[in-house]
Parts: structure tokens; sequence; C-alpha cells
């Protein structure tokens, strides 16, 4: 009898590590009620609502179905919440980048929490989602936390397709 109460008990362990373990490491597809602040620390960085994001970068009402890109600048587009993890990573090499381009691109930020238009019309259900935007072209999208090199290939690319 001893011997079933241990290997119970040992079941019922085990079963709760994991189920903590799974719990810890959700990916950022959940909201939650903990907030962080996250403050743009350069000048061509900008936190962004759905109609500065109409006015000025991307009318999605007027062309729902094609991005029709209002800048002169080549754009990041960083959907993110306080809350996210692998966001507030990914933040400080988006903002290395825009900062060593001298001015060459811009980078807006849309708090997912704070602006669920812009997260429902853009499809955003994981997030970190970044979108590289050249002045000319359709943007090219990324989902999590990507290596600075390949942060870097994309805003060389957007450059390049913006001439």
């Amino acid at each position: 009898m001893n011997y079933l109460r241990h290997s119970l008990l040992r079941v019922l362990l085990l079963s709760t590590s994991l189920l903590l373990g799974v719990a810890t490491q959700a990916s950022c597809q959940s909201k939650s009620k903990k907030q962080t602040a996250q403050e743009a620390s350069h000048p061509n960085v900008m936190v962004i609502d759905a109609k500065y994001m109409k006015e000025h970068i991307y009318d999605f009402e007027k062309n729902p179905t094609e991005f029709v890109y209002k800048g002169d600048k080549p754009a990041i587009i960083d959907f993110y919440a306080d809350w996210c993890g692998p966001c507030r990573q990914l933040a400080p090499k988006l903002e290395r980048i825009v900062a060593e381009s001298n001015g060459q691109i811009l980078l807006y930020k849309v708090n997912v929490d704070k602006d669920e238009v812009l997260a429902a019309h853009f499809g955003v259900q994981s997030i970190p989602m970044v979108l590289f935007v050249p002045t000319k072209g359709m943007p090219i999208q990324t989902l999590g936390n990507i290596p600075e090199s390949t942060i870097n290939e994309y805003v060389q690319e957007i450059i390049s397709k913006s001439k």
C-alpha cells in the first residue's frame, strides 16, 4: 500500500511540475495583468495608435487589402505588449539598429493591449510581430524575437527597395 501511495504521489508531483513548467514558458499569446513600461529611447521611435497609423503610415480603412505606405522613409512597425518577455528582448535590438541608421529608418511601436483595432487589422495573434516597411512594395512580416543579424538583413532590404 505504501508503495502505491508513493507512486501516486510521485506521479502527482511530476504532473504538477510539468504543468508549472508549461505555464511559465508559455509564449506571448495570452494576456497578463502585469505591466512594465517600455519607453522609446530615440527620436526616430514612436509609440503610435490607429489614428496616427491612418494619417501618417497606412490608411487601413481606405485600403484594407493593399498596404499603401504614406511615409518617405523605410520603417519598422513593432507590435508588442509591455508584459511580453520576447518583446522586451527584441525592443533594444530594434532601437539600436534604428539609432545606428542615422535617420534612414523609423521605428513605430504598437502596443496590442492598447490598440486592439490595429492588432486585429494586422491579424496579430502572437507577439512580437514586426513589419519591415519599404517606401515602395510590400512589408516583410516576422514573428518572435529575431536575431539582430536578421533584423539588419531586413533593414538593408527595405532600404534598398526604397531607393
